[in-house]
């Protein structure tokens, strides 16, 4: 696996790791009581997309190099 191939799969790991992460300790504006006038109900309070970005960062960084590993080691 080249520099470039290994930034790719990277790429799509992470990416497909933050669309598992980002519903982790989503509170709602209607289940935390604080609808602001004009928004959907729905619309997170908090989002924290800076701490989730960090996790998906770790969880892809060891799910990368799981797969590094396999690749190196059956020469793939």
């Amino acid at each position: 696996m080249n520099l470039v191939g290994g930034l790719a799969l990277y790429f799509v790991i992470w990416w497909i790791t933050l669309f598992a992460v980002l519903p982790f300790g989503i509170r709602s504006q209607e289940e935390a009581g604080e609808v602001v006038a004009g928004t959907e109900p729905g619309a997170p309070v908090l989002p924290g997309l800076l701490k989730k970005a960090v996790i998906t960062s770790l969880i892809a960084a060891v799910i990368f190099v799981a797969v590094w590993y396999v690749w190196v080691t059956y020469d793939i």
